[in-house]
């Protein structure tokens, strides 16, 4: 699995090696397995799902970053049968969109709000207030 890191990813890893308020490198190690896990929730995936010659369900493979990575992949293992891609779409967005993700980009940037674009009423060509009845946010900040 290919991982390109992205702007606010890596912010997110250095706010935590930079923290200065764990007691012991386990401490810091499990915070940061736990933000890491959280940054690849954010991800869509590829998975390779593999059909025998006869028809039958066969070996399934996955995540892959992209469609390129899981074909050189299917190249390279030959096993015989037929594939198809299948995209695994990112369970973090979807609880991103409801629960907001402050910091990330393509979400709001209002330092309360970090809920996606359709959360906010429509403003002309721009967006007005979030839509999220808890969330203080009058205006989506890019």
């Amino acid at each position: 699995m290919r991982i390109t890191p992205r702007k606010e990813e890596i912010d997110a890893v250095k706010a935590l090696l930079e923290d200065p308020g764990f007691d012991s490198a386990d401490q810091m190690a499990k915070a940061l397995i736990k933000e890491v896990g959280e940054i690849l929730q954010m991800r869509d995936w590829v998975a390779l799902v593999h059909t025998w010659s006869d028809g039958s369900r066969g070996l399934n493979w996955a995540p892959f970053g992209n469609a390129a990575e899981a074909e050189a992949f299917a190249k390279k293992v030959s096993v015989g049968g037929s594939g198809r891609l299948v995209k695994l779409h990112s369970p973090g967005v979807m609880l991103a969109n409801i629960d907001g993700k402050k910091g990330w980009k393509g979400y709001c940037q209002h330092s309360e709000c970090g809920h996606a674009p359709f959360t906010h009423s429509a403003a002309s060509a721009a967006r007005g207030a979030c839509q999220i009845p808890t969330c203080p946010c009058d205006k989506f900040r890019k």
